[in-house]
């Protein structure tokens, strides 16, 4: 019998601390390496690959999906629903702009940053001001800019070529726009991602340029794999494997004591997301569409991000 798919995940971890190369990074954290991974999930089988040996958290990767998706790129619509994940980019550019220089993750930046998620919350206009993150994913995926302004719907696109030629290898959703890169507050690390189809079965594969393999990499895997389940479901095709493809794998040196902590953890059995209505179109998901069934996982393990 094949080993639990999670095994690929922490025998990553295991990877990096044994061969990985220390070395520094944008972020001044520092990183431990390695280049070039591969990680593959076969949906249809073992269930949906929401990784189990730490818990994580469902509602953030769907919140963030459905905010991807609607093409959205300021932070207001998930901090309205408790979703920080994508607080410290602005908040470090606003701190730039009013000449502030604070230690991230130290007390007065976490008090800060908690009053500035505050702001955005309840006040439209500073969020329309300092919440926005620039042309990052929703926006490439959903209003791309293309010659003389025309705006491309690469996500839509794609969805219909599924349904219509779903022989075609060039099903292909993009997110680094070259040109607008120095506008973004983040250029984006999952770069672009391709679907293909086979016996009735819808398979995704994604391109990651810079992998945080403890704290990014679970949400991504989840959300590409529920990214995967949507389209299946309004193609009506079967979630195949989701595939991805890292290039700068790394460790950040403060998170090795949470990785040897979670590589020697032992899997349990992946649950599955059930979509509870019939839904036709990419943009009508709504969050109460989804429930996740049976998921059992050990203990929370904290880290801090770097940004």
């Amino acid at each position: 019998m094949p080993s639990h798919p999670e095994y690929q995940y922490l025998n990553l971890l295991a990877d990096i601390l044994k061969n990985g190369i220390d070395g520094k990074d944008r972020t001044g954290t520092g990183t431990r390496k390695i280049f070039g991974r591969m990680l593959k999930f076969d949906i249809d089988r073992y269930g949906f690959p929401l990784l189990t040996t730490k818990r994580t958290w469902f509602k953030g990767i769907l919140v963030e999906l459905l905010w991807l998706i609607s093409g959205n790129t300021n932070i207001r619509p998930l901090v309205l629903q408790g979703v920080n994940i994508w607080n410290e980019w602005p908040f470090q550019n606003y701190l730039k702009a009013k000449g502030k220089n604070i230690k991230p993750n130290s007390n007065k930046w976490n008090k800060e940053m908690e009053a500035f998620a505050g702001q955005v919350k309840t006040n439209k206009s500073f969020a329309k001001k300092w919440g926005g993150l620039g042309p990052v994913y929703g926006k490439q995926w959903r209003f791309w800019s293309g010659k003389r302004g025309v705006k491309v719907d690469q996500l839509a696109l794609a969805v219909e070529l599924i349904k219509n030629k779903p022989e075609d290898r060039r099903i292909i959703v993009n997110a680094w726009k070259a040109d607008e890169i120095e506008s973004m507050a983040l250029p984006p690390c999952h770069v672009m991602y391709q679907f293909g189809v086979s016996k009735g079965k819808l398979s995704l594969g994604m391109y990651q340029r810079s992998v945080d393999t403890f704290l990014g990499l679970p949400f991504n895997i989840a959300s590409y794999a529920l990214l995967l389940t949507m389209v299946a479901h309004i193609t009506n095709l079967k979630p195949g494997e989701l595939t991805i493809f890292g290039w700068d794998t790394h460790l950040y040196l403060n998170h090795l004591k949470q990785a040897k902590l979670q590589a020697s953890r032992k899997p349990y059995k992946f649950p599955t997301v059930k979509i509870k209505r019939r839904v036709k179109n990419i943009d009508d998901f709504k969050y109460e569409d989804f429930e996740l069934i049976d998921y059992i996982h050990h203990e929370p393990i904290s880290a801090p991000i770097s940004v």
